[in-house]
C-alpha cells in the first residue's frame, strides 16, 4: 500500500473510532492525523534541498566509517541558527517561547521568523561588506564610505533582491556623470555600492583581483605579474580579465585623491605593463565576449558573470554562504577554487549550485535549506574520534564571534540599547561603546573556525568599561530586572541569567551549586551582588564567545 493510501486509512480509522465517543472526538482526530501523519508526506523545496545535503554528507560518512554527532537540542540550536542568521543571540523571552514549542516544524519557523527580522538584514550587510569591502575594517577612508554601501546593500537584502542582481547591479553602477563617483564622494551617506570602485582605487588589477575572488572563487591575482606559480592561470588571461576595466579613466589627480572619473564603454583592451603585449578582454573560461556598441564592457562582464550557465559564479557563492553557517567551506580556503584545491564534496557542491542557480540565486531560499539539514543541525559535542576532520561535517564546528556578534550578544544579553548616531560607524568626534568595541575586536582574515580572542580582548572584556556596565546591578536592565522580580526562587533567578546569556537552562549541578551561591550572598554577603558575579561569569565563559 502506497504511503498516501496508508494515512488515508488512519484517517478513517481514527473517524469511525471517534463516532463512539462524538463528534469533537472525531475533530480532535482527523487534525491529530493531518498535523502528524500526513503533512510529513508532502514535501517542500527547502526540505527537498535539506534532504539533498543530507544525503550527500551521509554516504561519505558512511565510505568513510564517520559516526557523527547526535542532533543539537533545542538550545544549542537556537543560540547557533540566532547568531548566524540574525547576527546576535535571542532575548530571554523569545528563548522562553522557542524552548516551550513543541510542534514538528518549530525549527523552520524559528529560521522564516529570523530572516523576515531587520536584525537578518543588519546582519548579513555586515556579512557581505565584509566580503565585498574589507578594507572598510583598516583604513579610515574606506571606513567613511561604509554607510553609503551598507545602505545599499540593507536596501537590497530588505527586499530579498536575487543575489545575481546585487553583484550585477554592483558590478555596472555608474562612475561618472550625475550619478557617478564626483556626487556620490561628496555625501558618503548616498545609498550607493561606489565605494565598492573607490575602495580598490578604480584601478582594472585591483578590480580584477577583486571580483574574481569575490564572486567567483578565483585567485588570480598572482598571475598579475607572471604567470601562476601554482594554478594554471597565464599573466594573459589576467590583464585580458582586467581589460573589462580599461574603460574607468581617472584624470585630474594633482591633487592626490581619486580625480575625476569618465569612462570609454568601447575601450576592451590593456597593454601588460613592462611588457608591449596587449590583451582583449577576455572571459576567465576562454570564450570570447559578444561586444555591443556604446555598451559598458563592465556590462558585458556582468551578463557572463551572473548567467546562470557561469561555472563558477553560483557555486562561489554556495560555499561562502556554506562556510558562514559551518565554520568551514566545501573547498577551503572559502574564496580559492584552484585546481590544487580540490571540494570535499564535489557532487553537492554541484547539485548546491544547480538548485540555488535553479531558484533564481535566491539567499534565503539556500539559507533554509542549510538550516533545515541534520547536517547543520548537529551538535558541536564531540563524542567519536572519527568526527574531527572539519570538512566531513560530523558535527558543528566551533566558531569565534566576530566583533559584531560579540557586542551584539551582549547588548541583547543585558538589555543595552545605542542611539542611531552612536550605531553609525563614521561618527569619530563621539564614538558609543559599539564603535569603541569593533575597532578592538576589528575582523581578521581567519576562517570562524581559526578565530581567536587575543589577551588584549579578553582583558577588555573582562575589565572594560562596557561590561563593567553591562553587568552592574545599576546599569544592566537584564540583571536589574531578575534581582528586582518579586517571587523568584534563587533558582529561578539563575535560570533567567542563563537564559540571557548562554541561551539555555543551566545543568541540574549547576543549578544547585550557583542557588547555593546565591542564597549565601557571595563573598559580599549580598544576593544581588552574587547574581551580578554569576552574570559577568556567564559573559566572559568561552561558551558565550563562540558559537557552537
Amino acid at each position: 500500500m502506497t504511503h498516501p493510501a496508508r494515512a488515508q486509512c488512519r484517517v478513517m480509522n481514527h473517524l469511525l473510532h471517534a463516532r463512539c465517543h462524538g463528534f469533537r472526538l472525531a475533530l480532535a482526530a482527523v487534525a491529530h492525523v493531518l498535523v502528524f501523519a500526513v503533512a510529513p508526506l508532502f514535501s517542500d523545496d527547502v526540505q527537498e534541498l535539506a534532504d539533498k545535503i543530507d544525503r550527500r554528507i551521509e554516504a561519505r560518512w558512511q565510505k568513510d566509517g564517520i559516526t557523527p554527532a547526535s542532533i543539537a537540542d533545542s538550545a544549542e540550536f537556537l543560540r547557533r541558527v540566532s547568531l548566524h542568521v540574525a547576527g546576535s543571540i535571542p532575548t530571554v523571552s523569545d528563548a522562553r517561547q522557542f524552548l516551550r514549542n513543541e510542534s514538528y516544524n518549530h525549527r523552520r519557523q524559528l529560521v522564516d521568523e529570523l530572516l523576515e527580522s531587520p536584525h537578518y538584514i543588519v546582519n548579513f550587510s555586515n556579512f557581505w561588506t565584509r566580503v565585498m569591502m574589507p578594507e572598510s575594517a583598516t583604513d579610515v577612508q574606506a571606513l567613511a564610505q561604509r554607510p553609503g554601501f551598507q545602505a545599499w546593500l540593507r536596501q537590497h537584502l530588505g527586499n530579498n533582491t536575487r543575489y545575481d542582481a546585487i553583484v550585477y547591479e554592483l558590478l555596472t553602477t555608474p562612475l561618472a556623470g550625475d550619478r557617478g563617483m564626483n556626487s556620490i564622494m561628496q555625501n558618503p551617506g548616498s545609498v550607493s555600492p561606489i565605494a565598492f570602485f573607490t575602495t580598490k582605487q578604480i584601478k582594472p588589477e585591483n578590480l580584477a583581483a577583486a571580483t574574481s575572488r569575490m564572486f567567483m572563487g578565483i585567485r588570480i591575482e598572482c598571475a598579475q605579474c607572471h604567470n601562476h606559480p601554482y594554478d594554471s592561470w597565464k599573466q594573459e588571461q589576467f590583464w585580458g580579465y582586467a581589460a573589462f576595466f580599461a574603460g574607468i579613466e581617472r584624470t585630474n589627480q594633482n591633487d592626490g585623491g581619486l580625480g575625476q572619473v569618465k569612462e570609454v564603454f568601447d575601450r576592451r583592451e590593456l597593454t601588460i605593463p613592462d611588457h608591449e603585449t596587449v590583451v582583449q578582454a577576455t572571459y576567465l573560461d576562454g570564450t570570447q565576449p559578444q561586444w555591443r556598441s556604446k555598451v559598458s564592457s563592465r556590462r558585458t562582464l556582468a551578463d557572463w558573470m551572473t548567467s546562470k550557465q557561469n561555472p563558477y559564479f553560483a557555486k562561489s557563492a554556495v560555499n561562502r554562504l556554506w562556510g558562514h553557517f559551518f565554520g568551514v567551506g566545501i573547498v577551503e580556503p572559502i574564496d580559492d577554487f584552484g585546481g590544487s584545491n580540490k571540494p570535499s564534496h564535489p557532487e553537492l557542491l554541484n547539485e548546491l549550485a544547480a538548485d540555488f542557480a535553479a531558484h533564481d540565486f535566491d539567499l534565503k531560499y539556500l539559507i533554509r535549506g542549510i538550516a533545515a539539514s541534520k547536517t547543520y543541525q548537529r551538535s558541536s559535542r564531540k563524542t567519536h574520534v572519527s568526527q574531527t576532520e572539519p570538512q566531513q561535517f560530523a558535527r558543528m564546528a566551533v566558531q569565534g564571534l566576530t566583533g559584531e556578534q560579540l557586542f551584539d550578544s551582549i547588548a541583547a544579553a543585558v538589555g543595552h540599547l545605542e542611539s542611531f548616531q552612536q550605531f553609525q560607524p563614521f561618527q569619530f568626534n563621539q564614538p558609543g561603546p559599539r564603535t569603541e568595541f569593533l575597532e578592538l575586536f576589528a575582523p581578521d582574515n581567519n576562517s570562524p573556525t581559526e578565530r581567536q580572542t587575543s589577551i588584549l580582548q579578553a582583558l577588555a572584556l573582562m575589565n572594560g568599561q562596557f561590561t563593567a556596565s553591562a553587568t552592574s546591578l545599576e546599569q544592566s536592565s537584564t540583571l536589574t530586572a531578575v534581582a528586582e522580580f518579586p517571587s523568584m526562587s534563587s533558582g529561578d533567578r539563575v535560570e533567567a541569567i542563563y537564559l540571557a546569556a548562554l541561551t539555555r537552562r543551566p545543568r541540574p549541578e549547576e543549578l544547585e551549586r550557583l542557588t547555593k551561591y546565591v542564597d549565601s550572598g557571595g563573598p559580599s554577603k549580598n544576593q544581588k551582588q552574587a547574581l551580578s558575579d554569576i552574570f559577568w561569569a556567564l559573559l566572559n565563559s568561552s561558551e558565550f564567545l563562540f558559537n557552537h
